[in-house]
């Protein structure tokens, strides 16, 4: 046992010299997952882009105005003309113009269509052939342009817009319980190899001491020659081990400290969990809770909503009939205020008709084209869902029984401790042969990386029944959280 005082005592010197200690909780590092890791901050980024993708969509439902001018237009130039009898000649066109627009543009939620409703002036000064100023007003105008056959676009949005960025939301939380699986594993994977290289420190120092009682025996003729080489090759195996385990440690620990962001000179000491009471789930009462807040059906509903708008789109452009009005009016005259005398009426309505004589069944095609996608995104979409079942019955299984693997690994490692114990006591007094020594050793060290291994599944198993369900069933809550804040 100084042997093996002696050994930690050097590594934590060493590793005291170099690297400040920390000890670290398992919530900690998830709490430190989920808030600081460089994984965190992309779920962050990826949030707020969607953010910012649907507001842009809310902003495309209210109107927009828009001012527009030309300050100036100097022109002094030729320009061609034609003459009565056909000839053309060249005039000197020599002017300043100035011209103003304010306009405010609606989307038509029920139609698709666009409404705007303008207010102009436009200003000419002649500048050659006589100085002369000329005035035109348009003091109100309205338009309309409106598809009557097409898709209404804005209606699809209206629908599909709101699941996505809900579905963004859930894919944040999904996200961030991830989060708390990728450091459940580097937490204990540092775990392990801490345990393994503490395993491997006391393996040394019972070699040692049990190679110095075998050199002992075989002076006094107790043990033969080939007892006393199994248990230095034992102890040579075991220094092996110690040098891996230094390097594992020094390994995970460095894959922990990158994944949480943390400085690289503290040296993380992880403390091993309680063995915590988590509840036993039932499948009926977990896939309901799936299919409610996980992304999942968010994402099914997205993807067919989306097939269905290219079928709607794919028919809408069968024909192509456009209805175009205005109705406002205006003014001229040389001054200012006298072009917004004496207004006349502006109204313009005109329909345009775009069908195909023969296009070969090119559109009936994309339409048939679309529909077979639709059908078929119907098909994946059944699929994923009856996979996503099946997997969520696999781990709800796998979590139910992943308590009683751990209450067996519990009293495994407690039983092998005791009996490698023993085993040295009974061997040091010549009772026990080195085969036997070595059985009680290997099922130690077994037993121990079993139990932290089960450990670790015991706590995997439970968070990822959270990122597919988003539901804390330790509280028997949602999982929730700010999103204004994080925003």
């Amino acid at each position: 046992m100084r042997t093996f005082f002696f050994i930690l005592s050097i590594l934590t010197g060493w590793l005291g010299a170099v690297c400040a200690e920390r000890a670290i909780t398992l919530d900690e590092a998830i709490a430190r997952a989920r808030g600081q890791s460089v994984d965190a901050a992309v779920a962050v980024n990826e949030l707020r882009t969607a953010y910012w993708e649907y507001r842009t969509f809310r902003a495309e439902l209210l109107p927009e105005i828009t001012f527009k001018a030309t300050l100036p237009s100097f022109n002094k130039r030729y320009n061609s003309y034609q003459r009565e009898d056909g000839s053309y000649t060249f005039l000197r066109d020599d002017n300043l113009m100035l011209s103003g627009s304010l306009t405010a543009t609606q989307r038509i939620w029920l139609t698709g269509g666009t409404l705007e409703l303008t207010s102009s002036l436009d200003f000419v000064r002649q500048l050659s052939n006589g100085v002369g100023n000329r005035f035109m007003s348009v003091p109100v105008a309205l338009r309309l342009n409106q598809p009557l056959f097409a898709a209404n676009d804005v209606k699809w949005n209206r629908r599909i817009e709101p699941v996505r960025y809900r579905e963004a939301m859930a894919n944040y939380l999904s996200q961030t319980e991830e989060l708390a699986m990728q450091a459940i594993n580097y937490f204990f994977n540092l775990l392990s190899a801490r345990q393994d290289y503490a395993g491997a420190a006391q393996n040394v120092a019972n070699a040692e001491k049990l190679y110095e009682a075998a050199k002992v025996k075989r002076s006094m003729g107790k043990i033969s020659e080939n007892d006393v080489l199994q248990i230095e090759l034992n102890l040579l195996n075991s220094r092996s081990a110690l040098t891996k385990g230094e390097s594992n440690v020094r390994s995970a620990m460095f894959q922990l400290r990158s994944f949480l962001n943390l400085p690289d000179d503290e040296d993380l000491i992880p403390v091993e969990p309680a063995v915590a009471n988590l509840p036993e789930v039932e499948y009926d009462d977990v896939i309901s809770k799936a299919l409610e807040y996980n992304s999942l059906a968010l994402n099914i509903q997205r993807r067919q909503l989306e097939a269905d708008y290219e079928v709607a789109k794919a028919r809408g452009n069968l024909r192509e009939v456009n209805l175009f009005a205005q109705v406002g009016y205006t003014g001229t005259n040389d001054t200012f205020r006298a072009a917004y005398d004496n207004l006349k009426g502006n109204q313009v309505v005109e329909v345009g008709i775009s069908i195909p004589l023969l296009d070969w069944g090119k559109r009936k095609g994309k339409v048939k084209v679309a529909r077979s996608r639709r059908d078929l995104t119907r098909e994946r979409l059944n699929k994923e869902r009856n996979d996503f079942c099946q997997n969520l019955f696999v781990l709800v299984e796998r979590f139910n029984n992943q308590r009683q693997q751990l209450s067996l690994a519990i009293r495994a490692e407690q039983i092998a401790t005791r009996r490698y114990d023993s085993s040295v006591e009974t061997f040091l007094i010549g009772k026990l042969s080195t085969l036997d020594l070595n059985d009680s050793q290997e099922n130690k060290d077994s037993a121990r990386s079993n139990y932290l291994n089960e450990m670790f599944y015991y706590w995997y198993y439970y968070y990822q029944l959270r990122s597919l369900t988003l539901w804390d069933f330790e509280n028997n809550t949602p999982i929730e959280t700010d999103f204004k804040s994080i925003i």
